[in-house]
């Protein structure tokens, strides 16, 4: 572990200590973490599907490897000095012992926190089993806290994104992983205050993280805070956002022949600005 590791780990930690909300978008290669590192955020989270998209890959399904992820890690931890946060999807494997290799490997990637989900990769059966899930969250935290460094650990519960909309379940789940040690927890598919509310107060005073972005949920940064959520990620909407006006252009130019979409797209110079920039 470098001196710059640790630091970068001390600062994800104190964001997450600190009174308010941050946001911690999520990047897919050097470029996207460099953009959003010159427009001021203070961490980064890997995203697996801006990976999988990126690779020509789906997500969710098990397509991307572990050493891919990790390669990719890489390539963003070294394009800017700010705290990297890593998708470890589920771990890459069923058993707690798995786990808790991955969260060694995340971190011998630079990586200063990860996330580890209780979802199978198996559509057919896609939720572990309640005690097998906090077993994979305890042996991922013991694994974390063996690190020389805060290693920030985030619990995902994903019933409400593989179609089993049981809060209930969800929120038990969620106090079993804060109470295994998880430093951050979450739950994709959070869509109302009152959902949101009601997992804030059931895992305090953990911090919780909602993902913001996807195709339901109209909340403002400014609601969320009011909810108590202490972090916000953007998951997958931002490698959508970048890469639906790309397939937008190029399907003009192939059934138009047109090119229309040119006259929208950022300047070559302030993109080479940017990128030619070193304060990132």
């Amino acid at each position: 572990m470098s001196n710059t590791q640790a630091a970068r780990a001390e600062v994800l930690k104190a964001l997450h200590q600190r009174p308010g909300i941050f946001v911690i978008p999520n990047p897919w290669d050097a470029g996207s973490a460099k953009m959003l590192a010159h427009l001021g955020f203070e961490a980064l989270a890997t995203t697996s599907a801006g990976l999988a998209f990126s690779l020509g890959k789906p997500d969710g399904l098990s397509a991307v490897t572990r050493d891919e992820n990790f390669a990719n890690a890489r390539v963003i931890v070294g394009a800017t000095s700010l705290p990297l946060s890593g998708d470890l999807e589920n771990g890459y494997g069923d058993d707690p012992d798995t786990c808790a290799e991955t969260i060694r490997q995340a971190a011998a990637a630079g990586l200063v926190g990860g996330s580890i989900e209780d979802t199978t990769g198996n559509p057919a059966d896609p939720i572990y089993p309640f005690e097998l899930a906090v077993q994979r969250v305890k042996a991922a935290v013991k694994a974390a806290r063996s690190l020389s460094f805060p290693f920030t650990l985030v619990a995902r519960a994903e019933n409400l994104i593989y179609g089993r909309p049981d809060l209930p379940d969800t929120i038990r789940r969620l106090v079993a992983f804060a109470e295994a040690g998880a430093d951050v927890l979450f739950a994709p598919g959070l869509t109302t205050a009152d959902e949101i509310s009601a997992v804030v107060r059931a895992v305090a005073p953990k911090p919780v993280n909602v993902v913001m972005g996807l195709s339901k949920g109209d909340l403002t940064l400014a609601d969320l805070a009011t909810l108590g959520v202490r972090r916000v990620s953007l998951g997958s909407s931002l490698a959508r956002a970048a890469y639906g006006p790309f397939l937008r252009a190029a399907e003009e130019v192939k059934q138009q022949g047109t090119f229309t979409f040119a006259k929208t797209a950022v300047p070559y110079a302030e993109f080479n600005k940017l990128f030619g920039s070193q304060a990132l």
